[in-house]
């Protein structure tokens, strides 16, 4: 997939089938991966296919199904990962997460965050940028990222396709904060491109179909 000057790369891991991107800039071959799940050997094999190299990682929430080959891919390619630091406790829970949803044993290491993810941060990958946008309520250090060139979202679990967003039964969610978060996201040209965390892409304008002007569910 080709969207501005980036090139992206949708891999599905793990047994919850999230969405990890490889975002490659095609001039410098550097590049981002988002959200490596699970599966660091095969996002590795696909790391080399694309002869990308990898600058950093970025979570865009700290759930397990999200971080948690971070890990392995921080130490096998030397380089920083990041999210944002109102997350950080979901770390310390991590592999006990992973054990109850996946009914295994987690042995993967835990990733170190090198520094926080701020809202409104660019970040640079070759000639590009992606914007760090703070949309919490799934968890409270949620993030999106934009890339206005190519107007283009990475979603994480904020809002998904068919107007679906996420969860906020946990006690750390907040439901109204998620609301706020559609809604800014929903303010973005309707061109704009949804990659979310898990499932299909989507588009502003296809979204507002099921949402309200406030960025509340109509349905669902």
């Amino acid at each position: 997939m080709n969207k501005g000057s980036f090139h992206i790369e949708r891999l599905v891991v793990g047994t919850l089938a999230t969405n990890c991107y490889i975002v490659t800039d095609p001039k410098s071959h550097k590049a981002i991966i988002i959200d490596p799940g699970d599966d660091a050997q095969y996002i590795i094999d696909h790391v080399t296919a694309q002869a990308a190299h990898p600058v950093m990682i970025l979570a865009t929430h700290g759930h397990f199904d999200h971080v948690l080959s971070s890990g392995e891919l921080q130490v096998a390619y030397g380089i920083p990962f990041r999210m944002h630091d109102k997350d950080n406790f979901l770390l310390d829970s991590m592999n006990a997460s992973a054990s109850h949803f996946l009914h295994r044993s987690v042995i993967e290491q835990k990733p170190k965050v090198s520094t926080s993810l701020v809202d409104g941060e660019h970040i640079h990958v070759g000639d590009n940028d992606l914007t760090v946008m703070h949309t919490e309520g799934h968890t409270p250090g949620s993030i999106c990222l934009y890339h206005a060139a190519g107007t283009i979202l990475f979603s994480g679990d904020t809002i998904f396709a068919q107007g679906d967003t996420g969860r906020t039964d946990f006690s750390y969610a907040d439901s109204g904060k998620l609301a706020g978060s559609v809604k800014i996201i929903l303010s973005l040209p309707d061109d704009t491109k949804i990659l979310s965390g898990h499932g299909d892409d989507t588009t502003v304008l296809r979204e507002k179909c099921f949402h309200s002007g406030k960025g509340e569910l109509l349905w669902h």
